[in-house]
């Protein structure tokens, strides 16, 4: 959300050459970083991915788990929390995946591959009404941050993911 404002001197605030929103009168600018998010590409037992459907999102449409680094969080403990909190599933970590843009939440997306066992069960919490289980041989990647992540890593496991665009 950009200021009207400017909290350092109250003046009003306009946008700058650049896309910034800077103060006219104390040259404040508001910079926008962008907000680190987890993902996690869940391994489900022998190469099968876990992709969900979070309550928000239009019918059909199936993610990683992801979720935002609380403060002073290490995003290694942060993607073992979130699938936890997610899915109730214990995961091992096994590898980081990569980081990626996701320009239209202003994200950076940190991925993960994670391991659980498949005798576990699948416990959705709230934010959450549906997942699949879909063989590395059978997923799709979409473009957008978590897809490109899930096409790495199904890459990395000589997998040629299909592209499924948004509809």
């Amino acid at each position: 959300m950009l200021f009207k404002h400017c909290p350092v001197c109250t003046s009003s605030m306009s946008l700058g050459k650049l896309g910034y929103n800077y103060c006219t009168n104390c040259d404040y600018v508001q910079y926008q970083n962008p907000t680190p998010v987890v993902a996690a590409i869940v391994e489900y037992g022998v190469d099968q991915v876990i992709v969900a459907h979070n309550r928000a999102w239009p019918p059909g449409w199936f993610g990683l788990i992801t979720g935002f680094l609380e403060k002073h969080e290490h995003p290694d403990e942060c993607v073992v929390r979130e699938v936890k909190e997610e899915l109730g599933l214990d995961v091992s970590l096994e590898s980081f995946i990569g980081h990626y843009s996701f320009k239209r939440m202003n994200q950076i997306i940190i991925a993960y591959h994670v391991k659980a066992d498949a005798a576990q069960d699948i416990i959705l919490e709230d934010e959450l009404d549906d997942y699949k289980i879909v063989p590395f041989s059978k997923a799709k990647y979409w473009p957008a941050g978590t897809g490109y992540a899930l096409k790495d890593f199904l890459n990395s496991r000589g997998f040629e993911p299909e592209l499924k665009p948004f509809s």
